[in-house]
C-alpha cells in the first residue's frame, strides 16, 4: 500500500514497558475512507498500539505518522477522534452538559454546538436522554455517549477502542450502520475489538498476538491465503495455534 497517500503510517513501532516488550517492530499503512479493524485477544497490544496514534502513550522505538505530520503533533488532534476502552465522562453532570463541554474544547459554539450536539446523539440513539444524568446510564448507553463525544468535532480519523462492548446486538448493527455512513464521508476509522462478527464488517484487518501484528489484509484474504471458512480460523492458522 502507498505510504505517501496513509492518513496512519506506522514504521518499526516498539513499545516496552521495563522489560516487558508489548509491542514488536509494527509496520502499518492506513488508506483514507477505510474500516480498518485491529483483531486479537486481550493483552494483544491493540490498546498499547492505539494509544501511540493518539499520542496519549509514546513508542520505545519506531516513528508514527498521521496525515503525513510526523507524532507527537498537537495541531493534529482536532483531526481526531478517539474513544477510549474505559468512559471518561463526568457523572455528576447530565449528558447534555458532557457534550456542551467536550464541544467547547473543540471550540463549538452557539447554534452551531447545538446542532452539532442534537446530530451526535441521534447518531447513537440517546437522542431522548440528552438531560438525564450520566450517572443514571447503563454502561451501555455511556459507551454511546463516549461515541457521540468522539465524534462532535466530526474528525477524519476516528479511532475506537472496543467500541461496542456492553451493546445489545440490535444497537451495534446501527452504530455499524453510522460508521459506514462516516467512511462514506472520507472519514478513517480505526476499531480494536475481539468479536469475530464485528471483524467481518471491516475493509480491512490486521491480526495481533503477543505485541505482533501476524497478518493484514482483508477478511476474504485472510480466509483465502488460510483456506478458512472464518476469520476466527483464519486469526488461529496465523497464530499457529
Amino acid at each position: 500500500m502507498e505510504q505517501s497517500k496513509a492518513v496512519v503510517a506506522m514504521q518499526h513501532i516498539s513499545k516496552s514497558f521495563g522489560k516487558q516488550q508489548v509491542l514488536k517492530d509494527i509496520h502499518l499503512n492506513i488508506q483514507e475512507g477505510e474500516i480498518f479493524g485491529l483483531l486479537g485477544p486481550s493483552g494483544a497490544g491493540k490498546t498499547t498500539l492505539v494509544k501511540q496514534l493518539v499520542g496519549l502513550d509514546l513508542p520505545s522505538s519506531g516513528e508514527i505518522y498521521l496525515f503525513q505530520e510526523k507524532m507527537p503533533a498537537l495541531k493534529l488532534i482536532e483531526r481526531v477522534g478517539y474513544m477510549a476502552q474505559s468512559d471518561a465522562l463526568y457523572e455528576e453532570l447530565s449528558a447534555k452538559e458532557n457534550l456542551q463541554f467536550f464541544a467547547s474544547l473543540y471550540g463549538l459554539k452557539g447554534k452551531k454546538q447545538q446542532q452539532r450536539i442534537n446530530e451526535v446523539m441521534e447518531i447513537v440513539q440517546l437522542t431522548d436522554h440528552l438531560t438525564k444524568l450520566v450517572s443514571n446510564y447503563s454502561g451501555g448507553m455511556k459507551r454511546r455517549l463516549s461515541l457521540a463525544i468522539s465524534l462532535l468535532h466530526k474528525p477524519r480519523l476516528l479511532i475506537l477502542d472496543e467500541p461496542t462492548v456492553g451493546i445489545d446486538p440490535v444497537l451495534r448493527k446501527s452504530i455499524w450502520k453510522a460508521f459506514d455512513n462516516l467512511k462514506k464521508n472520507g472519514t478513517t476509522i480505526i476499531v480494536t475489538t475481539h468479536v469475530m462478527d464485528e471483524a467481518e464488517k471491516c475493509d480491512r484487518l490486521g491480526l495481533m498476538r503477543n505485541g505482533s501484528l501476524i497478518a493484514v489484509g482483508t477478511p476474504k484474504e485472510l480466509k483465502q491465503q488460510t483456506n478458512s471458512e472464518s476469520i476466527e480460523e483464519a486469526f488461529l492458522v496465523y497464530g499457529g495455534v
